[in-house]
């Protein structure tokens, strides 16, 4: 039972994956985040949207604990994964293994296609070159990218396009074998056929993982997300199905966003 009377559980009546409950969050004096509740289900895609320096990226930076890298950053409240407390005893490197994020702006490292894909895992001890061309051959087709690299597995990932590039960096992280995917804005700085891709490989990936994407785009979040949550000055104003939200939200600051009256 969370603070606002709800059980922990997802639409459909399951236990949630992930639970946050009464989450705040400071920066010295400054309250970032109010009170947050949000449940996601096992391959579910919840898309948060809201006008900038709302909070969702500092949310999801909350997720894999991003923000402990913040000397002026405190958090309260509970972050469940499968019922464990990520601020409790759980060790920082195995969450982020099993929270990967995708960031705003492709960031492959200045190594090889191969060397990227395989990087996390070689961090984690697997040194067996035959399991890690296994690792990097799953990882890519499950990031829609192998058929694209295959000849290129030893150039640099620094030579792909920018939606390549951001496939890599979805593909970096799937193969740490992650149970969430955080992804911060992941086609802000892709075309349209590079954007329509990624859009394809979320749909794709959520067989697998349970997704959190971040984005401005309202059109984005209807078509690739189950469950929206709109955010406005550090408040989950409204959650809920993303039908619902987008067509028949309850809170009039949402439909005002969504209106594009503001924002």
């Amino acid at each position: 039972m969370n603070p606002n009377g709800q059980n922990a559980e997802t639409r459909d009546g399951c236990a949630a994956k992930l639970d946050v409950c009464g989450l705040d969050l400071y920066y010295a004096d400054f309250q970032a985040l109010k009170n947050i509740d949000f449940r996601l289900a096992r391959h579910e895609v919840a898309a948060l949207i809201g006008p900038s320096g709302c909070g969702k990226s500092t949310f999801i930076r909350v997720l894999n604990r991003m923000n402990d890298l913040i000397p002026s950053c405190r958090v309260s409240g509970k972050v469940m994964l499968d019922g464990e407390d990520i601020y409790g005893a759980m060790d920082v490197t195995e969450l982020r293994s099993r929270v990967g994020m995708v960031f705003q702006k492709p960031n492959p490292f200045a190594m090889s296609v191969f060397d990227n894909v395989a990087y996390g895992k070689r961090m984690r001890g697997l040194r067996d070159k035959r399991q890690l061309a296994e690792v990097v051959e799953v990882s890519l087709t499950k990031a829609a990218l192998w058929d694209e690299v295959k000849d290129r597995l030893k150039k640099s990932a620094l030579s792909l396009s920018g939606g390549q590039q951001q496939r890599l960096c979805i593909a970096r992280s799937i193969a740490m074998q992650p149970e969430i995917i955080l992804m911060d804005e992941p086609t802000s700085a892709l075309d349209p056929i590079a954007t329509g891709r990624i859009e394809e490989l979320i749909g794709e990936l959520k067989k697998d993982y349970s997704i959190i994407i971040v984005t401005h785009a309202m059109h984005q979040a209807s078509r690739v997300s189950d469950r929206t949550a709109f955010f406005l000055l550090g408040e989950l104003i409204e959650f809920g199905d993303t039908r619902e939200v987008f067509t028949n939200p309850v809170d009039k600051r949402t439909e005002d966003y969504i209106s594009g009256r503001f924002g």
